[in-house]
């Protein structure tokens, strides 16, 4: 177990990480609104806006007055709603930690219909694993568990303080903790497939965020840390070999880095 504290990764193409930050202001405003009601009106909420499969798949209905948003949009709703502060920070450091690289990757807009797609994927994971459930599933963690397959993707080798075991921090390469974690995320699955933790949400967020990394990254945002080396780089590089090319009077003209001789 270990919690991610900070990474040595810079912004690229972008200056703030307005959708990252946006999204973290919006779950925390949502939690701290049900965390005034009283527990009744606290639990309509996250039946109302939470992911039932016995809805979605099955015959189910909500009782007359609980249903806050038309049963398809629970596919994202859910994924704003937290079940205490401690489901809610834990995601949130991870957003927090990973969200930044990512959008700054894709850039704003496709990075907000990266996050919710990944969040529809993890509550579809989730509902195909158990269609009978009447249990609302809340909670960001499926669109986190795809921020953070991205940024594995995307960053392979940057330095991550994480406090493991919550307790002994450390620098890290990203993908040591990182694919710990995601193996942790199916092997859970695989071992308690029904849990009060949605492991079936995690995957399916993990698998749709490292798919749609491939196609909504900004053109020539490289994978895996690979750096592009440009023409230009290479023309200007100090062990670059002379290469010929005609000219235009039909002599055989050499060609260097530094200019003709």
């Amino acid at each position: 177990m270990f919690i991610p504290l900070h990474d040595a990764n810079t912004l690229k193409h972008i200056k703030v990480q307005w959708v990252t930050l946006s999204l973290i202001a919006l779950n925390v405003a949502i939690w701290l609104l049900t965390s005034l009601e009283s527990e009744q009106a606290a639990q309509a909420t996250t039946v109302g806006l939470g992911y039932i499969p016995a809805i979605v798949f099955g015959d189910a209905v909500l009782a007359p007055g609980l249903e806050i948003v038309p049963e398809p949009l629970t596919y994202l709703t859910y994924a704003f709603v937290h079940a205490g502060f401690w489901h809610l920070a834990g995601n949130m450091i991870f957003l927090w930690v990973f969200g930044d690289n990512v959008e700054d990757a894709m850039g704003h807009l496709r990075f907000l219909m990266f996050y919710l797609a990944c969040a529809a994927a993890g509550a579809l994971c989730h509902g195909l694993l158990g269609m009978t459930s009447q249990a609302p599933l809340v909670g960001a963690s499926g669109a986190v568990s795809g921020v953070v397959a991205a940024y594995v993707m995307l960053h392979p080798r940057v330095r991550v303080w994480v406090l493991v075991f919550f307790r002994v921090p450390l620098p890290l390469p990203a993908f040591v903790p990182l694919l710990l974690w995601i193996g942790q995320q199916f092997f859970m699955l695989a071992i308690t497939p029904e849990s009060d933790v949605s492991w079936g949400a995690h995957v399916g967020g993990i698998i749709a965020g490292g798919l749609l990394i491939l196609v909504l990254r900004r053109p020539g945002v490289p994978l895996f840390d690979r750096e592009i080396v440009t023409p230009r780089a290479v023309r200007n590089s100090p062990g670059a070999v002379p290469t010929i090319a005609a000219g235009t009077d039909g002599r055989i003209a050499q060609r260097f880095p530094w200019g003709r001789r």
